[in-house]
């Protein structure tokens, strides 16, 4: 008795720790959502206060600052074709390159592994000389090429390690019921991904998402501005809005923690078919 009532304290002790812990996280977050229906001299005065007064209109003022909904758009469409390519085509690459040891494969991939470590802040200026010889500056699609070159490194080392774990026989006997190549990557290989498909998708839309860097080297015309861009525009040199700035980036995070709230039940059943998996 003594034994389980100590082993209960000591629960109840690590739960009270994590919910302080994950408290203190949640403090930005209080921060940004409190300040953002404030006055701009009530945020400077009273940054950490209640609010008196709850100003509603500065969203909507943010709303039409940023021009938001174009914004929204350019940031969907970039980060949904940008993640839908680069699942197809990681997958796909990560696959031939498991199941064809070759040595051309071996070395493809520690190219990919290579790149993985080039910083880049290194290849800025070699990305916007070839970017301009290709015409793919100022371009959402441009955008998109480029998310696709610096993801696949990260996103097919992922898919490799992972389907090193599939069992080939399951392969082999789908071969063996008269299955093609592609039939069985889509319909036998594909499902036990799952997992990993949950775990790219959720890193490269954070990544995507919040760049702020390559969207502005590549893009130069308002009307293509993703969010972070959109949002910076807020800040400048001498003067931060920040009655603006605090309601603009919580509308460019509100999409993404939907995101996650709709993806939170595939994150559990991926898990589920990976637990299972073979």
């Amino acid at each position: 008795m003594g034994k389980t009532s100590n082993y209960r304290l000591g629960t109840w002790a690590v739960e009270l720790l994590l919910i302080v812990i994950g408290l203190i996280f949640l403090v930005p977050f209080y921060f940004l959502l409190v300040n953002s229906v404030k006055s701009f001299g009530d945020i400077l005065a009273h940054s950490a206060s209640w609010p008196t007064t709850f100003r509603f209109e500065n969203y909507a003022n943010a709303w039409n600052k940023i021009n938001f909904p174009t914004a929204l758009g350019n940031s969907l469409i970039v980060t949904i074709v940008s993640n839908a390519l680069l699942l197809l085509i990681s997958s796909m690459a990560a696959y031939q390159m498991v199941r064809h040891d070759t040595l051309f494969n071996r070395f493809l991939f520690g190219l990919l592994v290579a790149a993985m470590v080039v910083p880049f802040q290194s290849i800025m200026l070699p990305l916007m000389e070839v970017s301009n010889v290709l015409s793919l500056n100022n371009s959402i699609p441009g955008l998109i090429l480029c998310y696709l070159g610096f993801g696949a490194p990260l996103s097919v080392f992922l898919f490799h390690g992972f389907i090193k774990t599939v069992p080939i026989e399951i392969e082999q006997a789908a071969r063996v019921d008269g299955s093609s190549r592609y039939g069985v990557f889509f319909r036998i290989v594909c499902p036990l991904l799952l997992p990993m498909f949950v775990t790219v998708l959720i890193l490269n839309t954070l990544w995507i998402w919040n760049d702020y860097l390559l969207p502005s080297l590549i893009l130069n015309d308002p009307e293509l501005r993703t969010i972070p861009i959109a949002t910076y525009m807020l800040f400048g040199q001498y003067t931060k809005q920040w009655d603006l700035a605090l309601p603009a980036l919580v509308l460019g995070i509100a999409p993404v923690v939907v995101f996650f709230l709709v993806m939170q039940k595939y994150i559990v059943s991926g898990i589920a078919a990976g637990a299972v998996k073979g």
